[in-house]
């Protein structure tokens, strides 16, 4: 069976539970409600989804704005201004 949570303990998501789970979801929700539910849940992960992609793009630009910006530091270092002598 498959155990998502810690080993050696006995709360574990197994393919029996998941199906327990569903009857029971099926019992108290109803035929009709229950897609709308599903819809629900589907949107908000969506969402999470990509809110935490956003996140993590703005990361990645953060990044390559400081490597760009300390390219540019070097790129404006003082030139030697060689003398007339």
């Amino acid at each position: 069976m498959i155990e998502v949570l810690l080993p050696n303990t006995l709360m574990a998501v197994t393919p029996v539970s998941l199906i327990v789970i569903a009857v029971v979801a099926l019992i108290i929700f109803g035929p009709k409600k229950l897609p709308q539910f599903g819809k629900a849940v589907g949107s908000t992960l969506k969402e999470f989804k990509d809110a935490t992609k956003g996140l993590a793009d703005d990361d990645d630009d953060d990044d390559k704005v400081s490597k760009k910006s300390e390219g540019e530091a070097k790129q404006e270092e003082p030139k030697k201004i060689e003398s007339e002598a």
